[in-house]
């Protein structure tokens, strides 16, 4: 799932949102990190609908200009948990790695203070 789809997704999980709604929230969801043209938003709906992620809630005219209103579907709903959770344990993995480097080398499991020794180039020790 794209970074783009996932915001999406994440901004209409509340409620149902028209298109400069949606754009506001992504960027407020985002940190301002995720600015979306208005042409890549509605490739990302188009995207979605066709995965039956979201669906056209309703359209209404205001100020005499159409605002189509779209919501998650259950599969949508399903799709952004298993994106949330994969991306959890990806930042939890990430984390842990990142604490586990900041070791002192003397202090890492498996540590001699002896330069690792690496394959030569015919395979052998150097």
């Amino acid at each position: 799932m794209t970074q783009a789809a996932f915001f999406v997704l994440t901004a209409l999980a509340d409620q149902p949102r028209h298109g400069y709604g949606i754009l506001r929230e992504v960027e407020e969801l985002s940190g301002g990190a995720v600015q979306m043209r208005v042409g890549t938003l509605y490739g990302v709906l188009d995207r979605l609908t066709a995965d039956a992620l979201i669906v056209l809630d309703r359209e209404e005219v205001q100020q005499g200009r159409l605002r189509r209103y779209y919501r998650l579907t259950d599969e949508g709903t399903a799709a952004l948990t298993a994106e949330a959770e994969r991306l959890a344990a990806g930042a939890s993995a990430a984390k842990k790695r990142i604490a586990e480097g900041r070791r002192t080398p003397a202090s890492a499991p498996g540590a001699t203070g002896k330069p690792a020794t690496r394959p030569g180039l015919a395979g052998g020790l150097a």
